[in-house]
C-alpha cells in the first residue's frame, strides 16, 4: 500500500516548490524588463534613468537571492536570462561610463552569466555604432569596433559549449557586422579625402 504521510509530504513540498518558482519567475519578469528598460535608456543618452532601473534590478536580484537562496533561484530558467540582461545592461553602462569592461560591483555573479552577457553586449556595441555611425560621430562608432574586437580576442580564450557556445556564435556574427561598419565609414573618410 501507500504510505499517506509520504505522499502528504511530497505534496507539501512539491506545493512549497511550485510556489516559490511562480515568485521567482514573476520577480525574474521585472528584472528582466527593467534591465531591457536600462539598456533603451543608455542608447537614448539617458543614463540617470538606466541607474535607476539597473539599481531596482539589482535590488530585486539581491532579494531573491536572500529570501530563497541563490542555489534555489539558480534552478529557474527566467530567473538566469533575468540576471543574464543585467549583466549585458550593467556592462554596457560601464562601457558608457568608463569605455571599459570590468567586474560588477554590489552582486555576486557566476562566470556563466558575465560569459552570456559579454557576447550579447556585442550586440549592443554594434547597436550604437550603428547609431553613432548615422549621427556623423564616426570615431565613437569606431570605437565600438575596436571594443568589440576586444572582446571577441578574450572570448576566443574559452572552450565555449552548448548555449554559451550558441551565445559565442551570435557574437562572432555580430563581430563582422561591425567590421562592415567600419570598413564603409573608412571608404566613406578615404572619398571624403
Amino acid at each position: 500500500m501507500i504510505n499517506r504521510k509520504f505522499i502528504e509530504k511530497l505534496k507539501k513540498d512539491f506545493d512549497r516548490k511550485e510556489s516559490q518558482r511562480r515568485q521567482i519567475i514573476s520577480v525574474s519578469s521585472n528584472i528582466l524588463h527593467n534591465s531591457k528598460r536600462a539598456i533603451f535608456s543608455l542608447h537614448r543618452a539617458d543614463a540617470e534613468r538606466a541607474n535607476e532601473l539597473l539599481k531596482e534590478a539589482q535590488d530585486a536580484i539581491a532579494g531573491l537571492g536572500k529570501r530563497f537562496g541563490h542555489g534555489r533561484v539558480n534552478l529557474e530558467g527566467a530567473y538566469r536570462a533575468a540576471v543574464e540582461e543585467y549583466a549585458e545592461a550593467k556592462l554596457f553602462a560601464q562601457v558608457l561610463r568608463h569605455g571599459r569592461v570590468e567586474r560588477i560591483t554590489g552582486i555576486d555573479l557566476d562566470q556563466e552569466t558575465y560569459l552570456g552577457g559579454l557576447c550579447d553586449l556585442t550586440g549592443e556595441l554594434v547597436r550604437r555604432a550603428i547609431n553613432q555611425a548615422a549621427a556623423g560621430r564616426t570615431e565613437e562608432a569606431l570605437q565600438a569596433k575596436e571594443l568589440v574586437s576586444a572582446i571577441m580576442a578574450e572570448l576566443i580564450e574559452f572552450d565555449l559549449a552548448g548555449y554559451l557556445r550558441t551565445k559565442y556564435d551570435q557574437a562572432k556574427t555580430n563581430l563582422k557586422k561591425i567590421e562592415y561598419i567600419a570598413y564603409e565609414l573608412k571608404l566613406k573618410q578615404a572619398s571624403q579625402d
